[in-house]
């Protein structure tokens, strides 16, 4: 479908800038004041008032990974250095990790400014408050891969090689649930809800497990979904439900989109829907807040927005060849794209 075809425009772009190099991450402030956008060539900047400030200027080192706290005061950013800097305020105020492995995974606590962040294979949790590490967990069986909060804090999994672990966060030094996968778990999610835990895995399948059922003490038993056509990139929930109480479950591979609805026949389980558009390989997806509006970046220059994660409704377009990654606006007025080429452009309604 060409993007000229598309009669309901609801999307307009509101700002265009470009940096140095490749968009590695992008993130909205939970207050949605701020977008916060980092690049391959080292960048950090800022996107607030309707102005552009760098933090930090390109010195060729890339950040790989970026976060804002629950109540937006810190900023986190990693990268290839193995360090993660933290920013409040626009002041760079800590500097954390010193490791020779590069940071590419790190997530805030949803209620609490804890930072979980990525050191080979370590995680440390970093207190910002008291600027002071409060534990370092192992992962033992290769580098993490993932790192996921649940929506109440309670729960930190972390993914790897042979699967999942997941520490309670009110007891560290408690042995951590475990969802054994046999190969490796590339990348994993949360719903919002807090009853499903979603990983893709490097063998090509998806598995889906009920939190309580993990956290019993039982042996869990997933639902497995396999079939996809190459790697799994993305893995994306939507914050409401169907009429069955579940939330959607969307991923990307290759070039198509998989949504996922949990059946009311529990021997059906998870019922899939593919969407095809994309012309080139999906880098990002992500649900608009409190809306099945799903958002897909692809590697074609081209933002789909999918009406219930069902029909395109609109394809956003900048002059980039790829879109690298993509981010929702808190009230899902606004949304934000990186690209290959260093373009950051803000689509608003």
């Amino acid at each position: 479908m060409n993007p000229s075809t598309i009669d309901s425009k609801e999307f307009e772009q509101l700002f265009f800038t470009t940096l140095s190099d490749y968009i590695t991450a992008i993130a909205w402030s939970p207050q949605g004041k701020t977008l916060a956008a980092a690049s391959a060539f080292g960048e950090v900047a800022l996107w607030e008032n309707e102005k552009l400030t760098t933090l930090q200027v390109g010195n060729d080192v890339s950040f790989n990974c970026l976060a804002f706290s629950y109540d937006g005061q810190f900023l986190a950013v990693g990268g290839q250095d193995g360090r993660v800097k933290i920013w409040r305020k626009g002041q760079l105020i800590s500097t954390l990790g010193n490791a020779t492995a590069w940071i590419d995974k790190l997530a805030w606590h949803p209620t609490s400014n804890q930072l979980a962040f990525s050191l080979g294979r370590y995680v440390q949790v970093w207190d910002a408050d008291f600027r002071e590490i409060v534990v370092t967990l192992n992962f033992e069986s290769s580098s993490a891969l993932g790192i996921d909060w649940s929506s109440d804090g309670e729960y930190l999994a972390i993914c790897g090689h042979r699967g999942v672990k997941v520490w309670n966060s009110q007891d560290w030094y408690e042995e951590p649930y475990i969802l054994d996968i046999p190969s490796a778990c590339i990348t994993m999610a949360w719903s919002p809800d807090g009853k499903y835990l979603a990983s893709a895995n490097m063998d090509r399948t998806l598995t889906v497990v009920e939190t309580q059922l993990l956290i019993s003490g039982k042996e869990p038993q997933p639902w497995v979904m396999r079939g996809f056509p190459g790697k799994i990139r993305q893995i994306a929930w939507s914050n409401i439900s169907n009429q069955n109480n579940a939330p959607l479950l969307a991923c990307c591979s290759v070039d198509g989109i998989i949504v996922w609805e949990k059946s009311p026949d529990e021997s059906l389980g998870w019922e899939a829907t593919v969407l095809t558009n994309h012309v080139d390989v999906i880098n990002a997806i992500a649900f608009a807040p409190n809306s099945l509006l799903l958002a897909s970046a692809g590697a074609d220059g081209w933002i789909c927005l999918w009406q219930q994660a069902k029909q395109v409704l609109q394809i956003l377009t900048g002059d980039s060849e790829g879109f690298s990654c993509l981010a929702w606006h808190p009230q899902g007025n606004q949304i934000a794209a990186g690209a290959e080429n260093g373009e950051l452009i803000i689509w608003s309604k």
